[in-house]
């Protein structure tokens, strides 16, 4: 047996705690429209990072034993290497994390 100032006292509180979540609720996301091209570049980068860093150490073994060029040329395929190896690891993580997000989003669409 309830009370009718018991059901509009709860009534009231469960409209404040909707009023609340309401305010606190997240907003949606908006789509980042710069994110491609800071992929891009950040992939760039590492590409130009790794054959500079490779001609770099082959242009320096080359200046202290004197075997040039053969260092430098070794060096610089190694650096493209790691270069494409570290895009290609940027590239997976960047799948994964759109493949999680997508996931969510089919796990937050009511079913019916």
């Amino acid at each position: 047996m309830t009370d009718p100032d018991d059901k509009a006292k709860m009534d009231a509180l469960n409209a404040r705690l909707a009023a609340v979540k309401e305010v606190h609720a997240p907003k949606p996301r908006t789509p980042d429209h710069h994110s491609q091209a800071q992929l891009a570049w950040r992939m760039v980068i590492e590409l130009v990072a790794g054959l500079g860093i490779g001609f770099g150490m082959g242009y320096g073994l080359d200046a202290l034993f004197g075997t040039s060029p053969w260092f430098m040329i070794v060096f610089i395929f190694l650096g493209f290497a790691a270069g494409v190896k570290t895009m290609m690891r940027s590239a997976e993580e960047v799948q994964s994390k759109q493949a999680a997000e997508l996931a969510e989003e089919q796990d937050d669409r009511p079913q019916g």
